[in-house]
């Protein structure tokens, strides 16, 4: 098959991005799932990484409908190359793809109707049951339920196993069920108040087909979230699940290193490697890395133009209503992400909707399976405690979290106050710099916190700094001089303030001032200012800060 080379910008029909777009061959998945599969796995993404097209191209591999011209999307591919062995299995079974990704409705009725017009659809590919005696009067009265939409929900429960049943009765083979975006009825259940209907009702459509089928040969189900287990999978002993943490299929989302080589290759930029990687890689799924395939997709359509493109592909009102719900050591976890560090944290990928605002674990799992967030290195397998170690990907992703994250944080705190402390920092307003630090210090932190000195007060500091760097560089712990400064700040426009400080904590709070003044001489004694030197920026604010429990001093000169 001839290669195009027009990128598939939301394409995600397998036949159409092989016979109009360039196509990123993911066909080893198949052979995979041929050498050994599990007789149900969950594959969890965040939003446009490719799991509607994953499901597609296995949906035109597998299925017995139109054999032949579905063979030929295929040459010249991973698994044709792998040998007669596994194309034997091309167009070899009965397979059934359905998509509950624009199952989206305000109510249960609504809901109901989508699932019927959706199954109608489905039904209306294998009307060819209802003809010779594959199908009993009573079955085919059952059908025709369906087609016509006269069914209820209780019928559209057990609608996609039936299917099963009658394909392998017709067909003498079991049936290969693909399930895309499983868990998008459930969300929007929870967002709109029909939460318990809803869960009944996918409880009982997907264990029907799932548990103790013997007309399913194997099923593959994707989707954003993996909660809801207790109340969905619970029964389910046979399900492998594939997350963003751990499982199997790493690759079989989202662009790996040597498939971004070939695109830039096919595409005459490979100079655009260190672009591209800087601002679209970094996700490591169970260890191994991944590019964001909808922003390399556009990046190349865009004639190499780095963008933000990932930017509200998606909404989630459970991470809105999650981030409603930050308490304040949270809020101060999220500010330090910004400036490259790393939080340690539980995951709870089976966490159940009625417990997420319940469970602390819930938001970053959230924002881990929804993509803001990544794990910052391999996972060691053999001492794997769900206790993950987090950043932020790429430089679009910084972006786009400081959008979506931070500014949400500081709309629903509902005051300018740390606005205010920044502008007193860069202006060299010791004393109102001061008045907030302290504030802060009493409302966010607790004695337990400063019980670790001055590398708790040095990350909290850090933390307040992160809404800084559209216009600053904020470095910490860096050497300059004859020694290493605690935090500096760096204007991006050098006719600008730079701003300097050096922590001390104090034994005492009557030593808090005393403190201040030797943290603030330590500026001057060890040249810390040869840094800004470089930089070409002559006026630098100098602060010497005293902590001590719950209280802080101030000197500061220029």
């Amino acid at each position: 098959m001839k290669q195009h080379y027009i990128m598939p910008v939301g394409v995600d029909d397998f036949r159409q991005v092989r016979q109009e777009y360039y196509y990123v061959d993911k066909t080893d998945f198949i052979k995979s799932l041929i050498d050994g599969h599990s007789k149900a796995t969950l594959i969890t993404r965040p939003r446009r990484f490719g799991k509607t097209l994953a499901l597609s191209m296995l949906y035109y591999f597998f299925t017995m409908e139109n054999k032949e011209a579905n063979r030929a999307l295929f040459e010249g591919t991973a698994i044709e190359k792998a040998g007669k062995k596994y194309m034997a299995f091309q167009g070899s079974q009965p397979t059934i793809f359905v998509s509950l990704k624009d199952i989206k409705q305000a109510n249960f009725e609504n809901m109901m109707r989508n699932f019927s017009s959706l199954m109608q659809e489905t039904y209306y590919l294998y009307d060819y049951l209802l003809e010779g005696d594959c199908l009993n009067a009573t079955e085919k009265e059952y059908f025709n339920s369906i087609i016509n939409r006269k069914s209820d929900s209780v019928d559209l429960q057990k609608s996609l196993k039936n299917l099963t049943t009658w394909l392998n009765r017709y067909h003498k083979k079991p049936a290969l069920v693909l399930i895309d975006e499983y868990d998008a009825p459930i969300q929007y259940a929870f967002d709109y108040g029909y939460y318990d209907e809803a869960i009944t009702f996918m409880r009982n459509y997907l264990s029907a087909v799932l548990k103790s089928n013997p007309d399913l040969d194997f099923a593959i189900l994707t989707g954003v979230l993996r909660i809801a287990k207790e109340s969905i999978f619970s029964s389910l002993n046979n399900l492998e699940v594939a997350s963003v943490a751990s499982g199997r299929y790493q690759s079989v989302m989202g662009f790996d290193d040597d498939e971004i080589k070939q695109i830039t290759v096919d595409f005459h930029c490979p100079d655009k490697l260190a672009e591209i990687k800087k601002w679209y890689d970094g996700y490591n799924f169970s260890g191994t890395n991944i590019y964001n395939p909808w922003s390399v997709i556009n990046y190349v359509l865009h004639d190499c133009r780095p963008s933000i493109y990932w930017l509200n592909t998606s909404g989630n009102f459970i991470l809105k209503e999650l981030l409603k719900r930050t308490d304040k050591k949270q809020s101060q976890e999220l500010h330090s992400l910004l400036q490259g560090g790393s939080v340690s944290v539980t995951i709870d990928e089976g966490v159940i909707y009625s417990d997420i605002y319940k469970n602390r674990n819930a938001l970053y799992t959230m924002l881990l399976t929804t993509g803001y967030l990544t794990q910052a290195s391999k996972i060691n397998t053999e001492d794997y405690d769900d206790t993950l170690e987090l950043r932020i990907p790429n430089r679009e992703i910084r972006t786009v979290y400081e959008k979506e994250i931070i500014n949400r944080i500081e709309e629903m705190d509902g005051n300018p106050k740390l606005l205010y402390l920044l502008k007193a920092l860069l202006s060299g307003d010791a004393e109102s710099f001061a008045e907030e630090l302290n504030d802060y210090l009493l409302t966010l932190v607790s004695y337990y916190d400063t019980a670790n000195r001055e590398s708790f007060y040095h990350g909290f500091a850090l933390g307040l700094m992160a809404l800084l760097s559209k216009k600053y560089k904020v470095r910490s712990n860096r050497e300059s001089g004859y020694g290493r400064f605690d935090i500096a700040i760096f204007p991006e426009d050098k006719s600008k303030n730079g701003v300097i400080m050096e922590f001390k904590v104090a034994e005492k709070e009557s030593e808090l001032h005393q403190t201040a003044e030797v943290a603030l001489s330590q500026i001057d004694d060890m040249e810390y200012m040869a840094e800004f030197k470089n930089e070409g920026i002559s006026k630098v604010w100098k602060y010497g800060v005293s902590f001590c429990g719950k209280k802080c001093a101030i000197s500061a000169k220029v």
